[in-house]
């Protein structure tokens, strides 16, 4: 692993999954600030302030639009890596991160609510295209050296996106950023590292298998693997990847729709869109989106809240490194089943304790570890796992579609949460949470009954247990 390969990887990751962990959990932090900047120009421009109802749903119209936004960068990202490239695409993506910092980070002194939900939403777009890290990642060099650097190369991502996570909940304490007066600088420091990555990719070259598989460009490409591995000689690479260009000639790439009607694979999409919607349905979403209101709710006194989130967010971090250590250890599958099984059961907990804690106070504790143990069951298992899954279910025919699917559902999945969560504890108080518990048991059940292991085996050997 030479040093040029790891510094392409680690700022990939740092410039793209740290964004996408810190858009998610950044407006938990602000969340009043902001409903009180909505509220107060509201007043000021029709000279009445705004009822809860619509105040609520303004601001989870400002929360879930980052969903609808991945879901447009989602699809858009073939087209623009085939047009433009690996470095090309994360160059330009990078200039929406500007675009959207600078519209979130002035909404204020313009007295625009609708910049905050415009930047929201860019940076879902800037989210969404966020796939392209592994892609990258895994593009610089040859598929022979993929093999036995695949682990650490899918673990950088993930790590990322949770340290992304916790760097937002850090930057929310009141000591830093979490004043009242500082929400939009929190809402746009985004644009430095995005900044950071714009001028360092300039030092790196092309991704190696865009060069010669996509562009035909060996004398590029060749150089570019030099510079990669640190040796002259990369012949085998070099021939390694012209195999792979003659094979994915001679392979017809389907249609979503040709993949959904597709009864040979019937079971594997299906259980690609069970798994993906699942994830997000599962709770995650509004824990990171909402956790200071669910702290408030628990019954945990308001001054302590960011730090107990600050907390959560450290345990993410280790959970998701015991997740990406032992999953080529323990298999897919039972990560997957401890996951949503530990999500469903503190989800029930949660309800539990918010009909206690007016009897025994100290149930707020026990939320607490239940939202702990929610997080930590999705980062060890149905964080990473499903899209592990996508790529060993389908042949290279069957992928790019299945990635469609499954991504489609994601992020369409991340909004409905993103926005429905806020009404949901309204409506149902402490039994909305039973709503994820099911959802998380029914998924358990599912994989259990329908999905393999596939740790080891190919897709002759994962269609026959289908069939």
């Amino acid at each position: 692993l030479t040093f040029p390969l790891l510094s392409v990887t680690l700022l990939v990751s740092f410039g793209s999954s740290t964004l996408y962990g810190y858009n998610l959990a950044v407006v938990n932090a602000p969340a009043a600030s902001i409903k009180a900047f909505y509220n107060a120009t509201w007043s000021q421009r029709y000279g009445h302030g705004l009822a809860p109802g619509p105040l609520t749903l303004l601001y989870s119209l400002t929360v879930s639009f980052f969903a609808l936004g991945g879901l447009l960068g989602s699809v858009l990202v073939g087209v623009l890596v085939a047009r433009y490239g690996r470095n090309g695409t994360l160059s330009r993506s990078t200039l929406l991160v500007l675009l959207a910092g600078a519209s979130m980070g002035f909404s204020r002194d313009l007295g625009s609510p609708e910049m905050v939900i415009f930047g929201r939403s860019v940076m879902g777009v800037h989210s969404g295209r966020c796939c392209l890290v592994p892609s990258r990642s895994g593009a610089v060099h040859g598929p022979g050296l993929v093999a036995h650097l695949r682990g650490l190369l899918g673990l950088v991502p993930s790590i990322f996106i949770c340290l992304g996570v916790f760097l937002a909940q850090v930057l929310g304490l009141p000591e830093l950023l979490g004043e009242d007066r500082y929400w939009p600088l929190l809402l746009s420091v985004v644009v430095v590292p995005a900044f950071l990555q714009f001028l360092l990719l300039r030092c790196f070259p092309e991704s190696p298998r865009y060069l010669l598989i996509e562009r035909n460009n060996v004398h590029g490409a060749t150089e570019a693997l030099r510079r990669f591995l640190g040796t002259a000689d990369v012949q085998d690479e070099i021939e390694e990847m012209r195999e792979e260009q003659r094979a994915l000639s001679s392979v017809e790439t389907l249609s979503v729709w040709q993949l959904l009607r597709d009864r040979s694979v019937r079971w594997q999409t299906l259980s690609v869109a069970v798994v993906n919607a699942g994830m997000q349905l599962s709770g995650i979403d509004a824990i990171w989106f909402y956790t200071n209101t669910i702290f408030k709710d628990a019954g945990i006194p308001v001054p302590q809240i960011p730090y107990v989130t600050v907390g959560t967010g450290a345990v993410e971090i280790i959970a998701g490194l015991i997740g990406c250590v032992t999953v080529e250890k323990l298999g897919r599958r039972p990560l997957v089943l401890a996951g949503f099984c530990a999500m469903g059961l503190c989800s029930a907990g949660i309800t539990g304790c918010r009909l206690l804690q007016a009897a025994l106070p100290g149930m707020r504790y026990v939320a607490v570890a239940c939202v702990v143990g929610i997080i930590a069951g999705f980062c060890t298992g149905p964080a990473g796992v499903p899209f592990l899954l996508t790529a060993e279910l389908f042949t290279q025919a069957h992928r790019p579609a299945a990635y469609i699917v499954g991504g489609s559902l994601n992020w369409l999945s991340n909004f409905t949460v993103g926005f429905v969560f806020p009404f949901l504890q309204m409506s149902a108080g402490a039994f909305c949470y039973l709503f994820f518990c099911g959802v998380c048991l029914l998924v358990a059940i599912y994989v259990y009954l329908v999905v393999p292991e596939t740790k080891n085996k190919t897709f002759v050997e994962i269609s026959q247990i289908f069939a």
